[in-house]
C-alpha cells in the first residue's frame, strides 16, 4: 500500500509538471487551428520577399533556476511557489505530511517492540519471543521505507523547482513557425468499404 502511494505520487508529480509546461501542445485543436493547406498557398510572405509580420510578443518574467533550488531546499514547494506553479505546493505539503506522519508512528511502534522484544530475552528464552521480533523487523522496514519516500520527494522537489524556472521563458504559443502563422495539423483519413 505505501508503495504504491509512493509511485502514484511520483507519478502525479512528473505528470503536472509535464501538463504545466506542454499544456496547449496537449490541447484539442480547434476549428481555427485546422487550416486546409489550400488555404495558405500563395500566402507565405516571406516567400516573396516580405518580412515576417511583427506583432506584440509578451514579455515573460525571467526566474533564476537556482534562487528556486534554494527556496525548495530550504522550505520544499516555495521554489514552486517563487516560479508561480502554486497547486503544486499543496501536493507536496500533503504527501510530505502523510509520509512524515507514518514514520513517526512506525518509529513508535518500532521503538515499542524493540523494548519488548529485548524483555523477552532471557535465560529459558535465549532467542527471545519471535513474534515480536518480527513486530519489531517489519516497522522498522516500514519506517525506513517512508524516511525514503520523504528523500525522495524532498529530491523531486528540487528538480521540480529547477525545472520549472528553466522553462519559464519557453514559448508553448501556437506561433511557432517561421513566418509567424501557425503550421497546417497534418491529418489522414482510412475508409474501408465491403
Amino acid at each position: 500500500m505505501p508503495s504504491r502511494l509512493f509511485l502514484s505520487g511520483v507519478l502525479l508529480i512528473l505528470l503536472s509538471a509535464r501538463c504545466a509546461v506542454s499544456a496547449p501542445a496537449c490541447a484539442v485543436p480547434s476549428a481555427a487551428d485546422t487550416i486546409g493547406v489550400d488555404s495558405l498557398r500563395g500566402t507565405d510572405s516571406l516567400a516573396h520577399g516580405g518580412t515576417k509580420p511583427s506583432g506584440d510578443i509578451p514579455h515573460r518574467e525571467h526566474k533564476h533556476p537556482w534562487i528556486a533550488v534554494g527556496l525548495s531546499a530550504a522550505l520544499p514547494g516555495a521554489g514552486q511557489i517563487y516560479n508561480g506553479s502554486y497547486w503544486k505546493s499543496p501536493i507536496i505539503w500533503g504527501f510530505a505530511a502523510y509520509w512524515i506522519y507514518e514514520w513517526n508512528q512506525d518509529n513508535t511502534h518500532y521503538w515499542t517492540y524493540k523494548g519488548e522484544y529485548a524483555g523477552s530475552i532471557g535465560p529459558y528464552s535465549p532467542g527471545g519471543d519471535p513474534v515480536l521480533k518480527n513486530l519489531r523487523d517489519a516497522y522498522r522496514d516500514d519506517r525506513d521505507k517512508f524516511a525514503w519516500y520523504l528523500g525522495a520527494l524532498y529530491f523531486l522537489n528540487l528538480i521540480d523547482a529547477y525545472v520549472t524556472a528553466n522553462l519559464v521563458e519557453f514559448d508553448v504559443g501556437p506561433d511557432l513557425s517561421l513566418t509567424g502563422r501557425q503550421a497546417p495539423a497534418m491529418m489522414a483519413t482510412v475508409r474501408v468499404k465491403f
